[in-house]
C-alpha cells in the first residue's frame, strides 16, 4: 500500500479538505484537514484517522504512523503562522 492509496482512503472515508501522507512503510507521517476534527479532542482525532487504516496497521503493512489534525480554519492559520512545509 502505497501514500496515495492512504490519501486516498482517508479522503473518501473521513470527506477530508486536504491530506498529506508521506513517509515509507516503516513510518508514514500524515497531515489531516477536515470537518470532521471540529470540536473534537485530540485523541479522538487520532482515533478517526486510525479507524479506516485499522487493517493495514494489524496486517502490518504499515509500521508507525504520526498524525497531525486541523479543521479548515486552524489549518487556515497554522499556514499563516508556520511555514508548514518542514511538516511533510
Amino acid at each position: 500500500m502505497n501514500n496515495q492509496d492512504i490519501k486516498k482512503i482517508l479522503i473518501t472515508e473521513l470527506d477530508l479538505k486536504q491530506t498529506y501522507v508521506t513517509g515509507d512503510n516503516n513510518h508514514i507521517k500524515i497531515i489531516a484537514v477536515g470537518d470532521v476534527f471540529r470540536g473534537v479532542s485530540k485523541v479522538k482525532r487520532q482515533q478517526i484517522v486510525y479507524t479506516p487504516l485499522i487493517n493495514m496497521i494489524t496486517e502490518k503493512h504499515v509500521h508507525a504512523i504520526s498524525i497531525i489534525s486541523y479543521t479548515p480554519e486552524e489549518w487556515e492559520k497554522n499556514k499563516k503562522n508556520n511555514n508548514h512545509s518542514d511538516d511533510l
